[in-house]
C-alpha cells in the first residue's frame, strides 16, 4: 500500500543494474591515468538515481474503472489498525520486492493483494513520471484499468474501504495547495570548519507542494494527491 512507512526495498531489476554497473569497475587498474579506461567503465552504464540505495522504493497503481457508464478512479482508505498512517487515503501499491520483475509488476502484485482480484483483471495503461520525495522515497506510479467484471474483495487487514471518484470531477476540480518547506539541518558532528562561513554558512532551502482534493467526506492529499495531480495534468 502506497504510504510513507519506512520500508527498505531491494528489487530484482535494481540488483541487476547495480551488479552490472559494479562489474564494469572490476579488474581495471590504472584508470586514474587513462581516459580510455575511464570511458570503458562509464560508457555502458545504465544511469540510476544517485544514492537510490538509501531510498525506499515502491510502486503504485492508479486504478481506473467504469461505473454506470462513467470513468472513475478507485481510492483506498487504509485500515485503521495499521501502524503507519491508519485511515489515510491512498492508491494500491507498496514496496518492490525481489520477486518483482519490474516496478509495474510490483504495482500489479500489490493491487491484487489489497483488492483481492486476479492479475488478469488488471491492465497497465502506462507509466507516470517517477516521484522522488524529500523524505527519501522513490515511487513508480502507473495508470491501470480494472476490468468491469472484476469483483473486489479488499483485504481487511490493509483496506478499511474503497471509494470511487468520477474522472470528470477530478479533471475539473481545483485542489487546495499548501507548501512544505524543506530545510537542511546539519548534525552536531558536521564539519563546519571545512566550509566557507563555518556555522554561518547559508544552506539552500526548498519548497514542496502539497495538494488537497475534497470529495464528500474524503480528503485526498499528500503523495496520493501529488500523483493524482500529475496524471490529470498529463490527460488535460
Amino acid at each position: 500500500m502506497m504510504c510513507l512507512s519506512a520500508i527498505f526495498v531491494v528489487s530484482y531489476w535494481r540488483i541487476y543494474v547495480t551488479e552490472r554497473n559494479l562489474a564494469l569497475h572490476d579488474n581495471h587498474p590504472g584508470a586514474e591515468n587513462d581516459p580510455a579506461t575511464i570511458k570503458k567503465l562509464l560508457q555502458h552504464r545504465t544511469p540510476e538515481i544517485l544514492g537510490n540505495d538509501e531510498y525506499h522504493i515502491s510502486a503504485v497503481l492508479i486504478p481506473l474503472v467504469m461505473r454506470q457508464n462513467e470513468l472513475h478512479i478507485l481510492f483506498e482508505v487504509r485500515a485503521r489498525t495499521l501502524r503507519g498512517q491508519p485511515g489515510e487515503i491512498c492508491f494500491p501499491g507498496g514496496r518492490i520486492d525481489s520477486q518483482d520483475t519490474s516496478p509495474a509488476a510490483a504495482a500489479v502484485r500489490e493491487t491484487v493483494e489489497e483488492l483481492g482480484i486476479a492479475k488478469e483483471q488488471i491492465e497497465i495503461l502506462g507509466p507516470l513520471d517517477v516521484l522522488v520525495t524529500p523524505h527519501q522515497r522513490i515511487m513508480h506510479p502507473f495508470a491501470g484499468w480494472l476490468k468491469e467484471d472484476a469483483l473486489l474483495q479488499p483485504a481487511p487487514e490493509e483496506v478499511a474501504e474503497v471509494f470511487y471518484v468520477p474522472f470528470s470531477f477530478l479533471l475539473n476540480a481545483q485542489p487546495l495547495l499548501s507548501w512544505d518547506r524543506v530545510e537542511l539541518k546539519p548534525e552536531k558532528d558536521f564539519h563546519f570548519e571545512l566550509i566557507p562561513g563555518g556555522e554561518s554558512y547559508s544552506f539552500r532551502q526548498g519548497h514542496y507542494p502539497v495538494y488537497f482534493y475534497l470529495y464528500g467526506q474524503y480528503t485526498i492529499w499528500g503523495l496520493t494527491a501529488r500523483i493524482l495531480r500529475h496524471l490529470l495534468d498529463l490527460i488535460r
